[in-house]
């Protein structure tokens, strides 16, 4: 099953992109071992439109475009929240259902447009707070390589 992560806006150089690319790297040594590929990182243009609906409608074109015929997760606040084994089992639950592709979709400043919420197969969070879209992306990535390290039995989780 291909994982990608669907993100509103670029990561600058620096050391969010640093701590993104060794997360990126790590889950994808062990992606390939159970049955994953990736997980890739799409970045979206951000609009730079003046009003807010306006930008949300622009950068939820953008989102589908990118995520068509793939099982979509949206990361935002009012979603699910699950813990880290609980996420490493939501992964697996969807690549035993022979799912081909899961997108993670992250909206920008102003977050996800309602349309995107609405059609997404699921909401996920990482808790009530409003993370900036770059530290959630880096926390995704985090999460993902957490889950496949408790699915191989590698020892990064100990909880």
């Amino acid at each position: 099953m291909n994982l990608s992560i669907c993100a509103i806006g670029r990561l600058k150089a620096g050391p969010e992109r640093q701590l993104a690319e060794r997360y990126l790297g790590r889950a994808g040594e062990l992606a390939s071992r159970l049955g994953f590929s990736g997980p890739r990182v799409v970045e979206i243009v951000e609009s730079r439109a003046r009003d807010e609906a306006t930008r949300k409608r622009e950068e939820a074109a953008g989102l589908a475009g990118r995520s068509e015929g793939a099982v979509r997760i949206a990361l935002d606040e009012r979603g699910e929240t699950l813990n880290s084994k609980e996420f490493a089992k939501f992964l697996e639950k969807h690549r035993a259902s022979g799912a081909k592709s899961l997108a993670f979709l992250i909206g920008g400043a102003d977050g996800l447009a309602p349309d995107v919420l609405k059609t997404a197969h699921q909401t996920i969070s990482f808790g009530a707070m409003t993370l900036p879209h770059q530290l959630a992306r880096i926390v995704l990535l985090e999460q993902i390589y957490r889950a496949l390290t408790i699915r191989s039995g590698h020892p990064y989780h100990r909880a």
